[in-house]
């Protein structure tokens, strides 16, 4: 059975709880939110990513990417975006208003490499192609790697959830700022 959460605070708590359990458990739904972000000529886009570090002290999220992404060009040039998140366990929807942040370099992205180039996922950052580029099969084989990764990290600070939860007897819904809440008509 689903647990209640009732006062701000026991909420705000469960919200971080859960985006840090989302980075360890590759099964929970939060894993894989969807970014929206500014294109080009006023165009949304949105894709799904993987969530995979959450600093609740800085209140941030991160994603891993290729630099030459179409979203690494869009968040330099409009850096406010939006993460959604759905969880059917919990019955909660988050909308996370952020600013997104890029590194390509530094000792932290160094570090992070050690970790992923040991990972399949490493081939992803080593294609000669940058992602969405024309290919002649359906799936791309992988080609001679470049020597240096293409690796970026994304971070995101948030300043703003829109938490939803949807409920039989009834649905509840609040804007969670870091230091305020207010509880919204769902």
């Amino acid at each position: 059975m689903q647990n209640h959460f009732e006062t701000p605070q026991e909420i705000r708590q469960q919200i971080w709880k859960e985006l840090g359990r989302a980075t360890r458990d590759r099964h929970h739904a939060w894993r894989t939110p969807v970014l929206a972000s500014a294109g080009s000529g006023g165009a949304v886009n949105a894709r799904t990513v993987v969530l995979r570090e959450v600093d609740v002290a800085r209140q941030t999220l991160s994603i891993y990417t290729d630099s030459r992404s179409p979203k690494v060009s869009e968040l330099a040039n409009q850096p406010n975006a939006l993460f959604i998140f759905w969880s059917t366990r919990l019955n909660w929807q988050l909308r996370v208003r952020v600013t997104m942040a890029i590194q390509t370099t530094g000792p932290h992205i160094e570090a992070l490499w050690q970790r992923v180039q040991q990972s399949p996922s490493a081939a992803d950052y080593l294609r000669s192609e940058a992602p969405g580029s024309p290919c002649s099969q359906a799936q791309s084989p992988p080609t001679a790697p470049q020597i240096n990764p293409n690796f970026a990290l994304l971070s995101a600070e948030v300043h703003e959830i829109d938490w939803l939860e949807l409920g039989r007897g009834g649905h509840r819904r609040a804007q969670v700022l870091a230091d305020t809440w207010q509880w919204l008509t769902p």
